[in-house]
């Protein structure tokens, strides 16, 4: 046994060495690449190695070399083999005991893996490992995952537009990203994901590799390729050679139809038959026939070769004839006399008459075209009768003259009283019931525009004149009211100067020298501001606008009484202003140009629409008492109704004026509007509105009014209502002021 040992023990040492020895001649070669010749290395010259020799005591030594082995090991670690070398050779990490704070029990805890650049993991980009599931889940949670420790992958920090912005200036190569969205950040694209993209963009082949003009191959083509052998072996199936019985009642069904008279052959078309044919011939039995031919026009004793004396013409009546226009003439021809048959020449107007009639065939119509009997009135909306719309004012009471032009009026907020304006500067107070004058007020200038403060526990109105505008409080007032009119229009202590200076100046007389006839305060425009055309108030009496017919600004101001300051709302207006209005429920507020209306917000100072109403030249305006609605007339004849919540183009057009529309105004509690025009006459309309938005508003005529007479060209000026009755006051070029009641 020990000779034994010894010989397998010299056995592997000496095949440790010749491993050894092959080793190092291993170590020795050279790794050529493919571009090199392989015809440069050395063969082994047809040397073959020999195979080793099997020794049959080889199995039987097998325990013996193991046992020297495990002897040898054992000796090596008795030497004293340090405890490095044995960290290295474990290599599973060291697990650390600690006690659990939840349950005061041991446990395990391993460390953390650390991939190395040689471990699998260390090649994945992506730490976020939650797999194939819709990322959404994470939009409200700061995380987008886990990571291979089971750790949170925060979402890292995109930025807004403006950084993505200024990214794609900084970074030319920023489009060649794609956003992952597992990672939730722009990942760079390849080279042939980008080659991709711009292959499929250009509608190629993603493939870059694909030819598609690649030779075809031939497999079964030429000679020696031929198909010899079926591609089955299957029999032939029965129902190939047997005739089908499905097909037979098929046919013997459309045999039954065609010996029963139900299917009938084709008919061979007769090509015999010439292809025109008479277009007032026969017709056939399936159409309708056709209208008989236009028969021509007999003719008359005047075109006889002998006609009488009476239808000879004269020699004006020639000369007449040969000057009127061929399309004028009442015949053709000139009646002629000859006293026998063989005198009468060669018609000369032979060939046009041919054309003539055949042209009449041409176009006349060969179908008659049944007439549909509409009755016309069928046709008009039905309407309400006018007579359960009353009440509204039907017929003239009373009628105060001026002498001059009355070009403006105004009806008190009770509706009692109205003043009145004429171009000779007199400005009359009366009573609406009786039309007795309680007084009469004389300024130098025209009178351009007058109205009432629509407050009601005060009375005052304001005039306007050449560039001043004069506040008035009417005679016989209660002492309550005459004291708090006073006190606001010229109060004991003045407001503060605002802060920025305005040209328009505020001046009130002294207290003892108020009288009926003076002003108590008078407010004076930038000098060449003109004529105050028209004035307007806010519905709570603390801001009034007017409107001049020069100045820059477009001649627009805006007046605080509480305040006593006056602002012109633009800086620059687009086209003269025709009018302005205040909205009854927003702050808004209307201007009209010449041709279009735009609607401000006074609180945030911004336009916010601008109304088109196809006018060539705007007159008039006014503004439905619940805000909804405007009416605006123009000096072309058209009155036009929007809808402000619906569209910027009119909603109706009415045309009843025949000349050009001077005044519009809607009734502060009836369903009523009025307008004016220089023919004359006041349309009065019955205009409900609903609450209901889907219901259109009912725009009905009720009544024509004419009582006033033109003069110079002008009609009625100016019409305003009575704000508790049906009634209308209308101021005309004649100087006449009438009240129109029901």
């Amino acid at each position: 046994m020990t000779i034994q040992a010894r010989s397998s023990k010299k056995r592997k040492q000496h095949g440790q060495d010749e491993a050894s020895d092959t080793f190092n001649e291993a170590v020795n070669l050279e790794m050529l690449s493919d571009e090199e010749d392989k015809e440069d290395v050395e063969s082994d010259n047809g040397e073959v190695d020999e195979f080793p020799e099997i020794d049959a005591g080889s199995e039987e030594s097998g325990e013996e070399d193991e046992t020297y082995k495990s002897e040898e090991d054992t000796g090596a670690s008795g030497e004293g083999s340090s405890s490095g070398s044995q960290e290295q050779l474990h290599i599973f990490p060291e697990v650390k005991t600690i006690v659990s704070d939840i349950t005061g029990q041991e446990k395990r805890v391993y460390p953390e893996i650390e991939p190395d650049y040689d471990s699998d993991s260390s090649t994945e980009d992506t730490p976020n490992r939650v797999g194939d599931i819709p990322m959404h889940w994470y939009d409200d949670l700061p995380h987008v995952g886990y990571d291979m420790d089971g750790k949170r992958v925060l979402k890292p920090a995109r930025g807004d537009e403006l950084d993505r912005f200024l990214k794609t200036v900084e970074d030319p190569n920023s489009w060649t990203s794609a956003f992952d969205k597992k990672a939730q950040a722009d990942k760079p694209l390849t080279a042939e994901e980008l080659d991709i993209i711009r292959r499929l963009y250009a509608n190629e082949n993603p493939d870059a590799d694909y030819d598609p003009y690649e030779p075809l191959t031939e497999w079964f083509t030429g000679p020696g390729k031929e198909e010899i052998m079926p591609l089955t072996a299957a029999p032939e199936p029965k129902r190939r050679w047997i005739p089908s019985k499905w097909e037979h009642k098929k046919v013997m069904k459309i045999v039954r139809a065609i010996r029963q008279g139900r299917i009938l052959p084709n008919r061979t078309k007769n090509t015999s038959q010439p292809p025109f044919y008479a277009i007032w011939g026969d017709s056939s039995s399936s159409n309708a026939p056709p209208l008989p031919a236009p028969k021509p026009t007999l003719p008359t004793n005047s075109e006889s070769y002998n006609p009488p004396e009476e239808y000879l013409p004269t020699e004006e009546d020639k000369k007449q004839w040969e000057e009127t226009d061929p399309e004028d003439r009442e015949h053709d021809y000139l009646p002629q006399k000859y006293s026998a048959l063989r005198l009468v020449p060669g018609y000369e107007r032979f060939i046009k008459d041919r054309f003539n009639r055949q042209l009449d065939l041409y176009m006349a119509p060969r179908v008659q075209r049944v007439k549909l009997n509409i009755d016309p009135n069928s046709l008009i909306p039905k309407l309400p009768s006018p007579s359960s719309l009353k009440p509204f004012p039907t017929y003239k009471s009373l009628k105060v003259v001026h002498t001059h032009i009355a070009r403006c009026i105004s009806v008190s907020p009770d509706g009692a009283w109205v003043v009145s304006g004429d171009e000779g500067g007199v400005v009359r107070l009366w009573e609406v019931n009786v039309g007795r004058e309680v007084k009469k007020w004389k300024f130098d200038g025209k009178i351009g525009s007058i109205e009432w403060c629509p407050r009601t526990d005060v009375s005052y109105f304001v005039v306007g004149t050449d560039d001043m505008l004069h506040f008035l409080i009417p005679p016989n007032l209660p002492a309550s009211i005459l004291q708090l009119t006073q006190s606001i229009l010229a109060p004991s202590t003045l407001p503060p100067a605002p802060e920025t200076p305005s040209p328009v100046k505020w001046s009130t007389p002294s207290s003892n020298t108020w009288t009926d006839e003076t002003a108590v305060l008078t407010i004076h425009l930038p000098p060449s501001s003109g004529l105050p055309t028209q004035i307007t108030w806010h519905r709570r009496g603390d801001y009034l606008a007017s409107v001049s017919i020069g100045g820059s600004q477009g001649a627009v101001w805006i007046h605080q009484v509480s305040r006593r300051h006056s602002q012109a709302p633009f800086k620059k207006v687009r086209g003269k202003v025709q009018m302005v209005l205040f909205h009854p429920m927003k702050p808004c507020f209307f201007v009209a140009t010449q041709q279009y209306v735009r609607m401000y917000n006074l609180s945030e100072q911004k336009l916010l629409k601008t109304l088109q109403p196809g006018i060539k030249w705007i007159s008039s305006m006014d503004v439905h008492p619940s805000g909804d609605h405007l009416i605006v007339g123009g000096y072309d004849r058209k009155l036009c109704w929007f809808d402000l919540e619906l569209s910027d183009k009119p909603y109706k057009v009415l045309r009843y004026h025949t000349r050009a529309i001077r005044s519009l105004h809607f009734h502060p509690t009836y369903p009523l509007f009025a307008s004016s025009s220089d023919d004359g006459a006041i349309q009065i309309f019955h205009s409900r509105v609903y609450n209901d938005l889907m219901t259109d508003p009912l725009i009905v005529p009720l009544k024509i009014l004419r009582g006033h007479e033109i003069t110079k060209g002008l009609g009625v000026l100016q019409v305003k209502w009575c704000s508790r009755h049906p009634w209308l006051v209308s101021g005309g070029a004649d100087g006449a002021v009438n009240v129109w009641c029901s």
